[in-house]
């Protein structure tokens, strides 16, 4: 049996100004991870090699993220500004944390009377007529029934 050399081949990445500028130019459009890496001509591992091993090229990434979503702030904020209503909601909803007030309206036609809901308590009272003596299993009346039973002498 030969031993035949394996030739070896060192992939060399590099962060030149053309992979940074491809870097950046897919982050601008809004391109994560992988999809970012191969719009920037790179093989994804190659490109978390490239981050891990020289902080510019994270920088170019995160650059062309902010530039991105700086130029479309500034088209929905020119748009709002020019009178659209739903954009300016949206940036009020999204940005500010704003909530439109949760208006509910409950109609009630029923009017209630306290003449009336003192007579309809008075009728419930009177439905307890009797408490009965649990030990003596006779039912005897409480003082305050007996009261409300006998006849006012001082109105008659």
């Amino acid at each position: 049996m030969s031993f035949h050399s394996l030739p070896l081949v060192i992939n060399e990445i590099r962060a030149t100004e053309a992979v940074l500028n491809r870097i950046y130019d897919a982050a601008k459009i809004g391109l994560k991870g992988d999809n970012l890496a191969l719009a920037a001509g790179l093989l994804p591992k190659a490109y978390r090699q490239l981050c891990e091993l020289d902080p510019v090229a994270k920088l170019a990434e995160d650059k062309g993220r902010a530039e991105g979503e700086k130029a479309l702030t500034q088209v929905l904020h020119t748009a709002a500004l020019e009178g659209d209503a739903k954009v300016a909601l949206e940036i009020l909803k999204h940005q500010h944390g704003w909530v439109a007030k949760q208006a509910i309206t409950v109609d009630v036609n029923q009017q209630i009377s306290i003449l009336g809901a003192l007579a309809e308590a008075e009728r419930r009272a009177a439905d307890v007529v009797e408490v009965t003596d649990v030990i003596a299993h006779e039912p005897r009346q409480t003082q305050a029934l007996q009261a409300r039973k006998a006849p006012n002498r001082q109105t008659a």
